[in-house]
């Protein structure tokens, strides 16, 4: 998984917007800084969409800070997770309490899901903070 660093901004009765030096043109918005961070994740994942990704390296936040204009260097910085879904598949064996097992299937099945399918996409969505 790589993060790139954001450059937040808030202004006095504005929203926090987020801009990515290592992604140029990729923005976003949220009323607060959860909400900032799943738009933020939304826009890397369309930036990103059929672009080689080693064409955008991320920087560290040390050099991020660094390469900010002087009045810029006070901003916050925000790590937001990218992982690029895809690729081969692996299988994989974990241990998990009959009970539990249960209620993932039947969860699952409501969402008409595979129980590997639903589980990738609880594993994605509690790493993108959902």
């Amino acid at each position: 998984m790589t993060y790139y660093i954001g450059v937040v901004h808030k202004d006095a009765d504005s929203s926090y917007g987020i801009a990515f030096p290592d992604l140029p043109g990729c923005f976003s918005a949220g009323e607060d800084l959860s909400e900032l961070e799943r738009n933020a994740i939304e826009a890397i994942d369309l930036f990103l969409e059929g672009e080689d990704v080693a064409l955008y390296p991320a920087r560290d936040m040390n050099a991020i800070r660094d390469g900010l204009e002087a009045d810029d260097r006070t901003a916050m910085l925000m790590a937001v997770p990218f992982m690029r879904s895809g690729g081969r598949t692996v299988r994989v064996n974990f241990t998990v309490d009959a009970a539990t097992l249960a209620a993932i299937d039947a969860a699952a099945k409501r969402r008409n899901l595979s129980r590997s399918a639903f589980l990738v996409s609880a594993a994605h969505n509690e790493i993108a903070g959902h």
